[in-house]
């Protein structure tokens, strides 16, 4: 009888043990998941961004109205808190604007602004593992941002598709 409550209580502890660790484990891969998640976000917001671009270089208004879209998804995620609540409000304006209309002039107009407020978070905020380009268009006396050196300009698109250079860098 002795033996068999031994026996019992070592099983209990064992089981305990064993929950504690799944325990354990559960939390430890939730923060890691979550760390992820969130060192992924700022990258997500960029890509949006360069979605956006990517569009009104090409003059697609639809796909600049969607990628901006997502870009306010990206914006508003929960592991944004890097972004201060005054830039996001600009941002967020700034993108759904672009979201808003169907007019690629006006969406061209917008971005000019949403550029130099992605910028300026750019600069305080690590958006990206990879250099970040700021590039001028100096017929619009507008900027934006590109992954790559190679000018793609967004105010005129095939009009004028590599009138600009390059005035800034940030580098990871």
């Amino acid at each position: 009888m002795r033996l068999t409550f031994i026996l019992t209580l070592n099983q209990i502890t064992m089981k305990k043990i064993i929950l504690m660790v799944a325990i354990f484990a559960t939390a430890s891969a939730q923060q890691i998941f979550a760390q992820q998640t969130s060192k992924d976000q700022p990258a997500d917001l960029l890509t949006s961004y360069y979605n956006i671009k990517d569009a009104l270089v090409s003059g697609d208004v639809n796909a600049a109205s969607l990628s901006a879209e997502q870009f306010v998804k990206a914006l508003n995620s929960s592991g944004m808190e890097m972004v201060q609540k005054s830039n996001k409000d600009v941002l967020q304006k700034d993108a759904g604007s672009i979201a808003g209309t169907k007019d690629l002039k006006k969406q061209r107009e917008v971005f000019s602004a949403f550029s130099d407020n992605m910028f300026a978070l750019a600069k305080i905020v690590k958006l990206s593992s990879e250099p970040v380009y700021q590039q001028y268009c100096p017929m619009k006396k507008a900027s934006w941002l590109s992954s790559t050196m190679a000018i793609k300009n967004p105010y005129y698109g095939n009009a004028m598709l590599t009138c600009g250079s390059v005035k800034e860098t940030i580098n990871p």
